[in-house]
């Protein structure tokens, strides 16, 4: 069956930077869409960032444009979110998403596989 397994979260000052990663299997990972998702303590599931099946496409919340990259490796069947400038506010478990071609990016029911998510805490 597919498996979506985030790894990398952990605790971090304001400021400093974090490399999650999200390994796949069993499913033909260059032919999804993927986008990482957050949930803060008390709040919604936020879109956080997308990127196509080719790495031609990619998206982002406003709240983290300009410190977070979103990219994959289609021969290892991973994607990774490099997180920059971390802010408190940036501190939610962040989960990996996988979708066919997702309309909009930010449509948490256009996903059809998603990680446990993995745990990022900002401290100041």
């Amino acid at each position: 069956q597919v498996k979506v397994v985030e790894s990398g979260g952990g605790l971090v000052q304001a400021g400093g930077s974090l490399r999650l990663s999200c390994s796949v299997s069993g499913l033909t990972f260059h032919g999804y869409a993927m986008a990482w998702f957050r949930q803060a303590p008390g709040k919604e599931r936020e879109a956080v960032s997308y990127i196509n099946y080719n790495s031609g496409t990619t998206d982002y919340a406003d709240s983290v444009k300009g410190r977070f990259t979103i990219s994959r490796d289609n021969a290892k069947s991973t994607l990774y979110l490099q997180m920059n400038s971390l802010k408190l506010e940036d501190t939610a478990m962040y989960y990996c998403a996988a979708a066919g071609d997702p309309r909009p990016w930010t449509a948490e029911n256009e996903y059809r596989y998603w990680g446990q998510g993995t745990l990022v805490t900002v401290s100041s």
